[in-house]
């Protein structure tokens, strides 16, 4: 299920919400889970700002984030983008391809981000190298967790179409954008710290 199809997703957030982006394996096991803060939505999708210090974690690893970011969970295609503030870390933009994004309310506000991770990822770095990681991980995990033949011809369609979107810097992988959301995001942490 993509987000569009959540009808109610975009009608019941609001600016400040809580979001918790979850990741699962094909298999069931939990993976990443990684707390935000809805910004708002645009022709891409839903994008949710997660500021330096929050804690990330999967099982048997949990760390305070060093750096800010901003996700984009989009209306329709096979990923979930996040893009890093400049100068700290490895990477400007990680994008893990993904399947069956979906949305479920959190009482009283906010949502469960849900998505399966799909192993392939795609990486801008710091420094402008367009990357893609762990495909010894992903046809391992072919053959581990049985991916359907259909799935693992779209998550390899997926992660070159990501590859070239991102090396192109067309939108919404390019600066203005990125930059856009991250400022929004830095400008509502200060407003929720003013007394």
């Amino acid at each position: 299920m993509h987000f569009t199809d959540a009808t109610k997703t975009a009608e019941t957030l609001q600016t400040g919400d809580m979001i918790v982006a979850r990741a699962w394996k094909y298999d069931g096991r939990p993976h990443w889970v990684v707390p935000g803060t809805y910004l708002g939505s645009d022709e891409h999708g839903y994008w949710v700002y997660q500021g330096r210090g929050c804690f990330v974690s999967r099982p048997g690893v949990g760390f305070y984030a060093g750096n800010d970011a901003v996700s984009l969970f989009p209306y329709s295609g096979d990923y979930i983008a996040t893009c890093y503030g400049k100068g700290r870390g490895r990477s400007r933009i990680y994008v893990d391809i993904s399947t069956a994004l979906r949305a479920d309310p959190i009482r009283p506000t906010g949502f469960d981000f849900h998505s399966i991770d799909m192993d392939l990822d795609v990486i801008l770095t710091q420094s402008g190298e367009v990357l893609i990681d762990d495909e010894d991980e992903f046809v391992e995990h072919t053959h581990q967790m049985g991916y359907p033949a259909t799935l693992v011809e779209q998550t390899q369609q997926t992660c070159q179409q990501v590859h070239r979107d991102i090396a192109a810097r067309h939108a919404p992988f390019d600066e203005t954008t990125i930059e856009s959301w991250l400022r929004r995001g830095r400008e509502l942490t200060l407003q929720e710290a003013t007394p």
